[in-house]
């Protein structure tokens, strides 16, 4: 009597005899993930990523790199006759007469903003629980190094379809270059194979960079981060049963990967849905790019902002001798404000070490934000600097919409880029240590009570009045 085949077992039977991979794939099933809803915001950025190259790959197909000028008679009436680079020709093309086309635009538009955005809170998150303390420098480097790729990257992605906005960012990008002290014009020169706006091989360059060179340098990242975390395991909030030596949660199957996958098919629906029902970037309004046009009230993605605004507010200086300009303005909030924001990023974890708490100790648990008031109102400052610039970066708009003069407003963030930080880092510290004193919990009313953390972790809600405090 012939054994019945089993349609799952048998190919990891064969796998196994053949690798050895029970053990290894036993291991990893095995793996425990942490229950606390901010360990998906991570997961937001890996799933946008998967998005992204998908919806890329299609786009791809479609797209021609090219600056070659052409006439276009497509099927967007105002266009017709209008001359324009083939870049921008095809991007029309693509959103108007490819199937899918404006939804796959569209959805990889949005899985960029999504990327970047579910990056950045990330960080946030990993910040303000000491995520990032002994052994996890590392991982912190990589995770401060995938955001400022994703940046790049955006931009770049930006900048290919060659329409007006895109060739506005170009323009400015190009006078930060030249602005380097001593190579500027070199550097420049180098990028754009020549004066601006380029040469012919320029917009290859983009599109190399864009499709190959950084996507595979994140996913590389990526899977470098991921390994980490899993060589080092999770690390978790304090709570019963958790330790510094063991990991309290799901294990990844069935559970967590069952968990996951809905997660991701979550995320990749409102993705979709976001491509398919809210428009954005509709190059047929701005038209293709002419060196001599712009356009008022003009805004770039949202992780653009925080450099337009640091252009903005930086006040006319430059830095002159012997009749030559040594360092032009563009300098100061192009390169040296995201130098200085992403180096303090880079060197936290030391300068924690040094300067904040000197604990050289290996952490496997979290810190609450109120567990660090120093570390949490430092990092509160340093945002609201970030945000009160990034803010600034919308002057023209604010000014559009409500009619807000548009020197007062810079003058008014030159102000608050020194006035806020240390207000919202003084107020940060206080409800520290106000919350570290009470132990409730942020939200103090719920359903009329309040409602304070308990040592095991968990939450109790006490009446308005006569509240118990540890």
């Amino acid at each position: 009597m012939s054994r019945r085949r089993d349609p799952v077992a048998d190919p990891v039977r064969f796998v196994d005899e053949r690798l050895g991979a029970a053990p290894l794939l036993r291991k990893a099933f095995h793996y425990v993930f942490p229950d606390h809803w901010s360990f998906l915001l991570g997961e937001i950025a890996l799933y946008s990523f998967v998005i992204l190259v998908a919806t890329g790959t299609y786009i791809a197909l479609f797209f021609e790199p090219s600056s070659h000028e052409s006439v276009y008679h497509g099927s967007f009436a105002p266009l017709q006759g209008h001359v324009a680079s083939d870049a921008y020709i095809s991007t029309m093309r693509l959103s108007f007469e490819v199937p899918a086309g404006l939804l796959m635009r569209q959805t990889h538009h949005w899985a960029a903003l999504v990327f970047i955005a579910a990056i950045v809170v990330h960080v946030m998150r990993v910040f303000f629980t000491g995520a990032f303390r002994r052994p996890r420098e590392l991982n912190w480097v990589i995770g401060v190094t995938m955001l400022a790729l994703a940046v790049l990257e955006g931009f770049l992605g930006y900048s290919l379809v060659d329409d007006l906005m895109s060739g506005m960012g170009l323009a400015i990008a190009y006078a930060v270059a030249i602005s380097i002290p001593g190579v500027g014009g070199q550097v420049a020169t180098l990028l754009w194979d020549g004066r601006f706006p380029g040469s012919d091989h320029f917009w290859p360059r983009l599109f190399i960079g864009h499709v190959f060179v950084l996507p595979a340098v994140l996913a590389t990242l990526i899977g470098l981060h991921l390994a980490i975390i899993m060589r080092q395991h999770h690390t978790q909030f304090p709570g019963r049963g958790r330790t510094e030596g063991n990991v309290v949660g799901t294990p990844l199957w069935p559970g967590y990967i069952l968990r996951t996958l809905g997660w991701f098919f979550a995320v990749a629906a409102v993705l979709v849905l976001l491509g398919g029902l809210v428009q954005i970037n509709p190059i047929w309004i701005w038209g293709p790019y002419e060196p001599w046009q712009s356009t008022n009230g003009a805004q770039p993605d949202w992780f653009l902002g925080w450099l337009i605004g640091a252009l903005r507010t930086m006040p006319p200086l430059e830095a002159r001798f012997a009749g030559h300009t040594w360092i032009p303005n563009p300098f100061f909030g192009g390169l040296l404000f995201p130098s200085v924001c992403f180096g303090l990023l880079y060197q936290w974890p030391w300068l924690e070490k040094r300067f904040v708490t000197r604990d050289r100790r290996r952490h496997e648990l979290l810190d609450r934000p109120r567990d660090n008031p120093l570390r949490t109102a430092i990092g509160a400052g340093f945002f609201t600097w970030v945000t009160v610039v990034f803010v600034a970066g919308a002057a023209d708009r604010i000014l559009v919409t409500i009619g807000f003069p548009y020197e007062g407003q810079i003058w008014f963030f030159r102000i608050a880029d020194f006035v806020a930080p240390p207000v919202v880092a003084l107020l940060t510290y206080a409800a520290c240590r106000e919350l570290q004193r009470s132990e409730l919990h942020p939200l103090r009313a719920f359903a009329g009570r309040r409602v304070r953390r308990t040592a095991a972790g968990g939450f109790v809600a006490e009446p308005e009045r006569g509240v118990a405090r540890e």
